[in-house]
């Protein structure tokens, strides 16, 4: 039998003893949790561990504007019997598209972004379209733009070709390809559209994606751990990437090489980064609080399918308290982070494995925050 197997096979009676013993040993950041929140905490993940049979899970929490605890539980690596930890690096799949949107909403705030100009404006390798496109319809996924082509082999998805230039190497996917409905007319989503996104920004900024994010987004929010999923580089901590098969055994994901889409699903990063990527949104450390309520003001197609959707962000009530953030997942990974603004909490929950939901988790642990019954996420 494989150790994945032993460790994480459906019908295995160990699995909770290990995983707590496991959550156990793992460091946390910071003690300012209450000890019976973080109880309630682990109890809920080591459930959540249990029932998916997810090798690993790293798990953040803001209260009061402040980044208060983070831990790892389970494997970040199955075969070399590795623990998750909080420094475990795992990939943030769509949660990119937030980190983006703040950054894009730097440059308009700048100055340096017209959100409504046409987008050829700082992006010219994009062709003009039978319509003209704004960066403001692309933000909310109301350009037009395809998401993945699909087919036999889901190259798009499944890519295997590494990108020295990421963003012309991710238009080139798409860019001669005609809109698929007029602008600002539907709600198309679109990880393609967030590749143009980061070309208007390369030209707005003047500079790469990368090193707009990493130096105006990342460092000034303390995010020294989060960087692009490069598979060539050695990167400390990242985690191995799994999957569940049928029968509910784990095996490692499918082989992907996401440079040719970082702006909307290639970094890697630690669940604390990201909530201290929640504090500066929370602190207005990065954006102005006129800003911020612009980017998560949510769209308004004429058919209203945008569902909530803002700029970047999910936005949603539960309990009556107003969310905001967004979930992620692709091969290997699924993840999930939210922010409660009038309450000046957050919470993140990333997970080695694809084709699970963090979302439940998430809400879960964001009621143990707010002091709220738990209900059954079933209905949301």
């Amino acid at each position: 039998m494989t150790p994945n197997k032993c460790l994480l096979g459906p019908r295995n009676a160990l699995i909770l003893p290990i995983l707590l013993l496991l959550a156990a040993l793992c460091n946390a950041q910071n003690q300012k949790l209450s000890p019976e929140k973080r109880a309630l905490i682990e109890n809920a993940v080591s459930k959540f561990m249990a029932s998916t049979h997810v090798p690993g899970v790293s798990v953040a929490v803001v209260e009061n504007g402040e980044y208060e605890w983070s831990a790892g539980f389970g494997f970040a690596d199955l075969e070399n019997n590795v623990p998750a930890t909080e420094h475990t690096l795992i990939r943030l799949a769509s949660v990119s598209k937030s980190l983006t949107a703040v950054g894009a909403l730097e440059l308009f705030e700048r100055g340096q972004l017209d959100l409504d100009a046409p987008i050829q404006k700082y992006c010219p390798a994009f062709p003009k379209k039978q319509w003209p496109v704004t960066t403001r319809e692309v933000l909310g996924h109301l350009a037009g733009v395809r998401h993945y082509k699909t087919g036999p082999a889901d190259l798009e998805i499944n890519n295997t070709k590494h990108f020295d230039n990421p963003i012309q190497g991710g238009l080139d996917f798409f860019k001669n390809e005609p809109l698929l409905t007029e602008p600002g007319t539907h709600f198309q989503y679109s990880t393609m559209g967030y590749t143009l996104l980061g070309c208007a920004m390369e030209g707005a900024a003047a500079k790469t994606y990368v090193d707009f994010m990493l130096q105006n987004v990342f460092a000034p929010a303390g995010m020294e751990h989060t960087l692009v999923d490069d598979r060539f580089a050695i990167i400390p901590y990242r985690t191995r990437f799994y999957r569940k098969t049928k029968s509910g055994d784990v095996q490692n994901s499918e082989f992907l090489d996401s440079s040719y889409k970082i702006p909307g699903g290639g970094w890697l990063s630690t669940a604390g980064d990201i909530a201290r990527f929640e504090v500066a949104i929370l602190n207005d450390k990065l954006i102005k609080r006129s800003t911020r309520d612009l980017m998560w003001t949510p769209m308004k197609p004429p058919d209203d399918s945008a569902k909530g959707y803002a700029m970047g962000w999910h936005t949603s009530t539960d309990d009556g308290v107003f969310l905001t953030g967004h979930t992620g997942g692709q091969q290997g990974t699924n993840t999930n982070f939210e922010v409660a603004p009038e309450k000046r909490a957050g919470v993140v929950v990333l997970s080695n494995m694809e084709e699970i939901s963090t979302n439940n988790l998430s809400k879960e642990i964001m009621r143990i925050l707010l002091g709220t019954a738990a209900k059954d996420d079933s209905k949301h």
